[in-house]
C-alpha cells in the first residue's frame, strides 16, 4: 500500500480545483490524500462536493474576525495542523494572506493562479491578458511567499489567445488547464520533496 501524504485543501467557492485534486487522490497510484478541505465561506459550494466525497470539512468564517487577519489565520492554522495535513493547496482561496500564515506553511504551501505568471497577477487576469493583447495564457503553480503571486514557480500550462476571445471564454479554456495542471505538479512536488 503506498504511503500517501496528507495535505490539506484550501477553497473559498466552487471548489472545481479541489475536485481535480479529489480524483487525483482517488487514484491508488497517487501519492496524496486529502485530510481537510477548509473554506473561509460558511456557504461554499465545494464544501457540499468534499462531504459527497467523504472527506473532513472545516468552515472557519472570517467575517467574525473583522480586520484581523491573523487571528482568523491562527484558527485556519491550528484546524490544519489538526488534521494532520502536511502540505497546503490553496484551490480558488480569496484571501490575501498574512505572514503569519505564509512563514508557518513556507515551502508547503500552493497556490494555483489563472496566467502565465509573472504576468497578470492578482483578479481579473483573463480581462488583463485581452486587453494586453497577449498572444498566449495560461495557468501556474507556484509556491506562496509573502507577496502576491510571486512565488517560485513549479509549474505553468499554456494556451492560445483566439482573435474574439471574451474573459468567460478563455478563463473555460483556462480551467480545463488548471485541473490537469495541479495534481501534476502536487504529484512532482511531494516525489521530489521526499524522494531519497
Amino acid at each position: 500500500m503506498m504511503q500517501k501524504t496528507p495535505i490539506a485543501v484550501l477553497i473559498s467557492g466552487r471548489g472545481s480545483n479541489m475536485r481535480a485534486l479529489i480524483e487525483a487522490c482517488e487514484r491508488p497510484d497517487y501519492p496524496a490524500r486529502i485530510a481537510l478541505v477548509l473554506s473561509n465561506r460558511p456557504d461554499a459550494a465545494g464544501l457540499e462536493i468534499a462531504r459527497a466525497a467523504g472527506l473532513q470539512t472545516i468552515a472557519i468564517d472570517h467575517k467574525p474576525f473583522g480586520k484581523d487577519r491573523e487571528a482568523h489565520e491562527r484558527k485556519v492554522d491550528a484546524a490544519i495542523r489538526a488534521s494532520g495535513a502536511e502540505i497546503v493547496c490553496l484551490a480558488g482561496y480569496m484571501r490575501v494572506l498574512t505572514p503569519f500564515l505564509v512563514n508557518a506553511w513556507n515551502g508547503r504551501m500552493l497556490n494555483i493562479h489563472p496566467s502565465l505568471l509573472p504576468a497578470f497577477p492578482g483578479l481579473h487576469t483573463h480581462e488583463a491578458a485581452l486587453a494586453a493583447g497577449a498572444k498566449e495564457h495560461g495557468c501556474t503553480v507556484h509556491l506562496v511567499t509573502a507577496g502576491v503571486d510571486e512565488g517560485p514557480i513549479l509549474g505553468q500550462a499554456r494556451v492560445p489567445v483566439h482573435a474574439g476571445d471574451t474573459p468567460d471564454g478563455l478563463a473555460v479554456r483556462v480551467l480545463e488547464q488548471e485541473h490537469v495542471l495541479y495534481p501534476a505538479v502536487l504529484l512532482d512536488f511531494i516525489i521530489n520533496r521526499y524522494a531519497e
